[in-house]
Formats: structure tokens, sequence, C-alpha cells
């Protein structure tokens, strides 16, 4: 697993090599002016002892002070090439992630939270961004602290030197016992923060829905407790850090006392020199910032690991949906419009019993359709179907003669003009709303789209007209109006194919049978409209009656109100409904 890890790491600096590279020599330049300059101390204080001369001193002086300029110099030239590495590789996970993400299905976004994924977007990429700037910045200049100061060390004084780094080994004990429970500890802080993520993504989208029902103070519990399990996770956290980076800092120091006590021995025997000693005292301060920044490198890793696991997760999954080799691809203006069905069958993941199944059906180019059923009929499922957003099997639905799973997704989607039960809209303008799927299209086609969806004149009516932001989701606009601004979306883009999943729900039964009647006087498109609304449905060319996940019953609305069957019954209950009221 860890080797996976470093590999997946490698990955990511691959493209920045050179970048790398640059700051991986500038630390080595650094820390051997770090070596150098103590030395240069010790010769200096060698020499005083025989002559003393200001004039040595200042050029001493002035030699460090130069040396030492140019290694801060170095050292933020380090600094800006490796975190800009940790930046460039934050922007091209952040950009990978959005793409992945576009190419999945539906299906994936029930199953995975928004919340926990705009947290992988973020906050673990943020994690792999220090992983790969701050944790390889400081990891790289503690190897070359500690590959240029040991030799000079040991050069001085071998005995003193391993005095010195002799508690070394015990810091390296003390990280190995603590970094599987940071790890663990890391881990649960990144899946409490997605779910207070998911939470607040959930309460925001709906706002309304705690207000209707005042559910405001079961709201503010349920955060409550999120943040208390994400503050516990935190504390938790910070207790072992807290507890385990002193102890590497002071095991650090006791390397210091021990120069300190062994040291002024050493001197009174004439074993080393004054400038020896302060050259030494100098040498192990320098392994004093990269030993306590261990610590902080550490959880970076930690940090890091877990963050490249969550966030290699999403890239990992590879769509179900997508463009068999050799797919087709169609001029639009080619397609007829004609769809077939051949014993289309599908059954949801992990379930038993297929949603719809054996479902057979010709509807011919211009042929307006409606499908009518009991809620759970499979209606929707059979929609979902058309534009590929369900995983059907090959050779059970066709355009044209053409096999859909063989269609080039773009073609097969522009081909069908679907207009779902959620009619979603973004916070923009109506306009960019209506030209959503064709941003090129000019004013007059997205007023004629809305013109047909009866949702012009209302347009007009707002203050800013087409102009009108209509918020998130577009809360601003009704239900009626955000399903009518969804339709003139769809019709915007003169697909040959219309396909209406309860898309008129929230319209009375008068406007939705005036929409469909526009729509009928324009036999250029082949229109399928699911809906309850059966005096809307009456009005089509055939109605294809579902129930258990098969069509049960085919025929215009005559034939079948005058036919014993399930769609009798559901238009005597509609005509019962419409008597009451």
């Amino acid at each position: 697993m860890i080797t996976k890890r470093l590999q997946q790491l490698a990955t990511y600096l691959r493209p920045h090599w050179r970048a790398v590279t640059y700051g991986t020599i500038a630390l080595l330049v650094v820390n051997g002016l770090g070596v150098y300059i103590p030395l240069l101390i010790r010769d200096s204080i060698d020499n005083l002892r025989q002559a003393f001369s200001f004039e040595e001193i200042l050029r001493a002086v002035l030699l460090i002070f130069v040396l030492a300029s140019i290694s801060w110099g170095i050292r933020m030239l380090s600094r800006l090439c490796i975190f800009g590495v940790g930046r460039d590789v934050e922007f091209s996970l952040k950009q990978g992630i959005f793409e992945h993400l576009l190419t999945l299905e539906p299906a994936y976004f029930s199953t995975n939270t928004s919340g926990d994924l705009i947290n992988r977007a973020t906050s673990d990429v943020d994690n792999i961004r220090r992983l790969v700037g701050f944790a390889l910045l400081s990891l790289a200049n503690t190897i070359f602290a500690y590959g240029l100061t040991l030799p000079a060390m040991l050069a001085i004084n071998v005995r003193l030197s391993l005095i010195a780094v002799a508690v070394y080994p015990f810091m390296l004990i003390t990280v190995q016992i603590f970094s599987q429970k940071l790890q663990q500890q890391q881990l649960e802080v990144q899946e409490k923060l997605s779910d207070m993520s998911q939470l607040i993504q959930e309460d925001m989208s709906g706002i309304a829905l705690i207000k209707i029902y005042a559910q405001e103070e079961n709201e503010r519990q349920a955060f409550a407790k999120k943040n208390r399990q994400l503050l516990k996770a935190n504390l938790n956290l910070a207790q072992t850090r807290n507890f385990l980076f002193p102890l590497i800092e002071g095991l650090s120091y006791i390397s210091l006392l021990l120069l300190l006590a062994f040291g002024t021995s050493a001197i009174n025997q004439g074993i080393i020199s004054i400038g020896d000693f302060v050259a030494l005292l100098i040498l192990v301060e320098r392994l004093v910032f990269p030993t306590a920044l261990l610590g902080f490198t550490i959880t970076a890793y930690q940090r890091g690991e877990v963050s490249i696991d969550r966030v290699q997760a999403i890239f990992q999954t590879q769509p179900k949906i997508y463009n068999l080799p050799n797919s087709i691809s169609l001029p639009i203006e080619s397609i007829k419009g004609k769809m077939t069905a051949q014993n289309l069958t599908y059954t949801y993941p992990g379930e038993q019993k297929p949603a719809i199944k054996d479902i057979n059906f010709v509807i011919e180019p211009g042929e307006i359709i409606a499908i009518v059923g009991p809620i759970g009929s499979g209606k929707t499922t059979l929609a979902n179907s058309f534009t590929r957003l369900l995983d059907i099997e090959q050779e059970q639905l066709f355009i044209d003669g053409y096999d859909i799973t063989e269609l080039d997704l773009k073609t097969l989607r522009q081909a069908i003009a679907y207009v779902p039960q959620d009619s979603f809209l973004f916070s923009t303008t109506i306009l960019n709303n209506i030209r959503y799927g064709d941003p090129l299209k000019e004013s007059f086609e997205v007023e004629n789209a809305a013109k047909q969806a009866q949702i012009h004149a209302e347009i007009s009516n707002f203050p800013q007209q087409y102009e009108t932001i209509v918020g998130e989701r577009g809360i601003t606009l009704s239900g009626g109006q955000r399903q009518r601004s969804a339709l003139a979306r769809a019709l915007a883009m003169n697909s040959p194919l219309l396909v209406l999943d309860d898309a008129l729900s929230s319209v009375d039964n008068k406007t939705a049978t005036n929409i469909l009647n526009n729509l009928s006087q324009n036999r250029q498109r082949t229109i399928v409209f699911i809906s309850h609304q059966l005096s809307a449905a009456a009005q089509t060319d055939r109605i294809f009656v579902m129930d258990y996940g098969k069509i049960v019953q085919i025929g215009t609305h005559q034939q079948l109100v005058n036919q014993p069957g399930l769609y009798q019954r559901l238009w005597q209950q509609h005509q019962l409904t419409e008597t009451i009221r």
C-alpha cells in the first residue's frame, strides 16, 4: 500500500520534475553553505587564538554575511519552486476530479454524497498539496541536513558526534510507534468533516422545507452533534500530535546537552579546539530544526496518504456508460426520430426485480406518444433509458435502426431533448438557462422556445425579463414556471426527439393541453409525454399504459377508454376527480 501511494505521488510530481529538480538542487546548495559557514567560523576562532586581527574579524564577518544572504536567497528560490509544484498539483487534481465526475453516470451521485465529493475535491486535495509542497521540501531539507552535517561533525570528532546523535534512533522509534495512530485519527477527521459538509449542503438546499416544518432546532441539534464529533476527532488528533512533537523536539535537545557536557572535557584534554567545539554546537543546532520539523512532516504525510486514497477512489471509479470503440456519430439533421424497443429490460444494481421488463414498441417519426400508469410502474426508468442515463444492454433500444449503445453519447443526447421530473435550473439568468444546451442561441430563438412552452408572457412581466436571475435551483420561480423554463430549454435544442418525464406536473391541465397542442402542430419531432394528467395525455396519437414495469396496453385514448383494463380505471378516477373539483 505504501509503495502504491509513493508511486501515485511520483505520478503527481512527474509533470513538474524540472521545478522539483531545481528546488532540490537549491536545497542542496543551501545545506552545503549551512555546513560551510560553521566551519568558516571555526577557522576564524582558531586563527584569533594565534593572532588577534580586527581586519581578519571584519573580513570573516563580511564573508559570513554574504554567504548567509546567498543562502537565504537560494532557500527562497527552493521554496518557490517546490511550493509552486504543490499549487500546480492542486490545480491539476481539482481540474481532473471535476472532469472525471462529469463522465460518471447519475447513479454514482446517488450513492456518493455531494458533501463528501466536495470535501475530497477541496480539503483532501489541499492535504495532497501540502504533501507535495511542504512535506517534500521538509523531507529533502532533512536528508540534505543530515547527509552533509553528520560527515562534517564526524570529521571534527567521531566520539562527540556519535554521542550527540545517539538519541536520534529513539526519535525514529517514537515516530514509528505513533504513525499508525496518527493515520487512523486523520482518516476519522476527514470522514467527520465530510459528514458535516454533507449536512450543510443538504440544509442549504432544503432551507425552505426546514422552515415550513419548523425544524430549525432539530437541524441545529443535528449540526451540533456532527460538529462535536468533528471536534472530538480533531482534539484526539491534536492530543497525539501535541504529545509526539514536543517529545521529538525534547529528544533532539538532549544531544545538545550531551555535547555541552562531553565537549568541554574534550577541550580541556586538548582533543578538540574551541573553534571545533563552537562548530559542533552550530552543526548540532542545525539538526534541531529539521528534526523538530520531522513531526510536522509526518502529519503532512499522514494526511496526504489518507487524502491520496480518497482522491484516487474517485479516479478509480470508471464510468459504466461510455462510448464503445468505433461508436457511430451522426449529423442531427439525418435523424428522423423513430424509436424502437425490443425486449427492453433493466434491473437497478443491487435489486432482484427488474424495474422494466420485456418492453416492446415502435414509435414512428413525428408521432406523439403518452406514457401513463401508476406511481412506480417504471415510466421514469423507461425515460432514463432513452438517453442512456442507465446502463442498458445492447440490442434493446434503437433510434432510426441504430442501437443506442453504439451511438456516440454526444450524438445520442443531442438527438433527444429530455426534460426530467426535477426541473433543475442553474443560478443564472433565464436567458442562459433556456439556451444552456446551445449557449450561442440568439435571443429570438430563445423567445420562440419560451412561447412554445407557454412561459414567454410571464418572463416578459419580470422587471428584467430574460435577464432575471432565477436563484439557486430556480428558487425564485414557481414550480410551474421552473417546469416550463426547463421545457423551453429542451425545445430550444430543436432535437428530433423530445422526452417529457412528468415535466408538466406543476402546470394546470389546460396549460399542459395547450402546450401539447402547440407541439403537435409541428410534426418535425417525435414526442414521448410521460404524465399523470390524463386529459393532456388523451390528446396524443397513442397511449402506452405501464404497470409493474411492463406495457400492458397500447392504443388511442378512444380505444383504451372503451376497453376494460387499467387505463379505463385510471380515466374513471380522473373523471371523478374533475367532477369533485
